[in-house]
């Protein structure tokens, strides 16, 4: 199919309406499991509001696994695939080839939402976001989460083949930074979800149909976590596509380096997914050389990730001098702080380092085995996707949701407030959640149900409370901007300009090798098979589903 192309193509008011059906499905999944988190930090703390909520509400699982479910997956994936829809379309400077695809895979990841939800809120799928077996869901969980991904796929198959007939038409151009971090986002996405995928249609799905009697915990657990960790950096990256393409135009400088921002993507997408059994340290299903082999990989990740903070810091500085700053540091407070889309994402960053480290102290299998299951794990998990992530998606809504609209943002120092207050209540709270699970108390458990709790996790226990209670009004403040700023009928000043960062040098100086795809994907592919291959395939001829389901709550 040809198509032609529109000089200066700008992105239409079906394009913008089709971008907002993204946020709109995502704003109110974060409202309601932003809800949940806070109700559990209250738990801690002692504070159990799980009483007043019956019977709408069986229990304390029931609403974690809300929360893991609305905030993990849903408010993610929908957020990332209307981001990445709007910079294919801005960074190609083209419609998308096939838009009526895209409306199908998005309209597939509605029905999988409502299929996944509805089991939740009947209290038929109180499996936590993991949902591992041999815990069990209502089929329309698996059904509905299964739809979710593939809808995913079918909106990244629509960029892909739009960037494929940009490409006939720009044989030696390199591809624009903005739109080839969201491709190579959704690519790493295709191949990590197949853990997933198979995991559910192979096993989980037909156990629930009751086509088959029992389930296999440990080749469950390792299809999961072929996922569970690429899924991180499938939160992360569109964060990455942010800061490295967006966020050093609004400081008021230049990209850095494209070259490195593009070899840190090739990085993740090469290294992202082959480090799962770092999730699985203490399973006696896995050989110990192999956990040492994604240990091993897990650390080298981390070298893109070093990438990315000299790269975005750098391009920070170059904007914080070009704005009057001198001296080592007298370029931070020159940067745009009062712009709350700048001050959530440099609050974000800040406290990503802090997840970073902690990333490391979970890769490493002696050190793992102290903090594996405890409370330390949801404190790591809590600044990456939900302050990395999240923290960042808040700020880039601050500049979408006046484009899309062509309104004004509501209150721009109420969002200032807004981004502080998140950056505060997860200091506290996440600080108190490694500190109370370095002295053993466990993840995913109703601390009120337990005979006893120490008297040294109290304190930290009420500062859970305390940031959990911060984060509550931060949520809510953001939920609220977005609605006003939606419905306000204030005509932004000036338009509204798609924030995209010049590099420092011609983009066309970038190598050509960090332009082309096959040699990367065949190399992830390899590097996945040897990496994943032998062990898998262990696992699959020894399978034994004989563990039969069952649901506690």
């Amino acid at each position: 199919m040809t198509q032609t192309v529109i000089p200066g193509y700008e992105i239409t008011t079906a394009d913008k309406r089709f971008i907002g059906q993204h946020v709109v499905v995502a704003v109110l999944a974060l409202a309601i499991g932003s809800f949940f988190g806070p109700v559990q930090a209250f738990e801690y703390a002692g504070v159990d509001l799980y009483p007043y909520l019956e019977p709408v509400f069986k229990s304390y699982y029931q609403g974690l696994t809300l929360h893991g479910v609305l905030n993990a997956l849903i408010w993610t994936t929908f957020f990332i695939t209307g981001f990445f829809t709007l910079t294919t379309i801005h960074g190609l400077k083209r419609p998308l080839l096939f838009p009526s695809l895209n409306r199908f895979g998005f309209w597939t990841m509605v029905v999988g939402l409502v299929l996944t939800a509805s089991p939740i809120l009947l209290d038929q799928a109180t499996v936590l976001y993991t949902f591992y077996p041999p815990l069990e869901a209502s089929w329309a969980f698996y059904a509905g989460l299964t739809l979710v991904v593939v809808g995913s796929w079918v909106e990244g198959w629509g960029f892909f083949l739009t960037w494929r007939a940009w490409r006939r038409d720009h044989p030696r151009r390199r591809t624009p930074l903005l739109a080839f971090g969201g491709l190579l986002t959704m690519a790493m996405w295709q191949i990590a979800t197949l853990g997933v995928a198979v995991e559910i249609l192979t096993m989980l799905l037909p156990w629930a149909l009751g086509l088959i009697d029992g389930t296999d915990p440990g080749l469950a657990r390792t299809y999961f976590w072929f996922t569970g960790h690429p899924l991180v950096y499938f939160w992360l990256l569109p964060a990455y596509v942010s800061w490295y393409s967006m966020l050093p135009k609004q400081a008021g400088g230049k990209l850095f380096s494209d070259s490195l921002a593009r070899l840190s993507f090739w990085l993740f997408l090469l290294l992202s997914i082959p480090v799962g059994f770092h999730h699985q340290f203490v399973d006696p299903g896995v050989a110990a050389g192999w956990k040492w082999v994604h240990a091993g990989l897990t650390y080298a990740v981390f070298f893109p990730s070093m990438i990315t903070a000299f790269t975005v810091i750098a391009s920070l500085e170059n904007g914080g001098r070009r704005r009057g700053g001198t001296g080592w540091l007298g370029w931070i407070p020159k940067l745009p702080w009062s712009d709350p889309s700048v001050s959530a994402q440099l609050l974000a960053g800040i406290l990503f380092m802090f997840g970073g480290i902690g990333g490391l102290i979970n890769a490493s299998f002696s050190v793992n085995a102290v903090v594996h299951n405890t409370a330390w794990v949801s404190g790591h998990f809590h600044l990456t996707v939900a302050t990395a992530v999240t923290l960042s998606f808040m700020g880039i809504a601050y500049w979408l949701v006046p484009y899309l609209t062509g309104n004004a943002l509501w209150n721009r120092r109420l969002a200032v407030v807004q981004t502080w207050l998140w950056f505060v209540g997860m200091t506290i709270f996440s600080t108190a959640m490694h500190s109370v699970g370095l002295l053993g108390a466990p993840r995913r458990t109703k601390l009120g149900d337990a005979p006893y709790v120490p008297d040294e996790w109290s304190g930290h226990l009420l500062r859970v409370g305390i940031g959990g209670a911060i984060l509550l009004v931060s949520a809510a403040l953001f939920v609220f901007l977005i609605v006003r700023t939606a419905y306000s009928r204030r005509p932004v000043p000036a338009r509204v300009e798609i924030p995209q960062a010049e590099s420092v040098h011609d983009p066309q100086q970038t190598p050509a090798w960090l332009d082309r795809w096959v040699p990367w994907l065949v190399a992830t592919v390899v590097l996945v098979l040897i990496a994943y291959g032998p062990q898998l395939w262990h696992q699959i001829v020894t399978m034994d589903l004989s563990s039969v389901g069952f649901q506690p709550w």
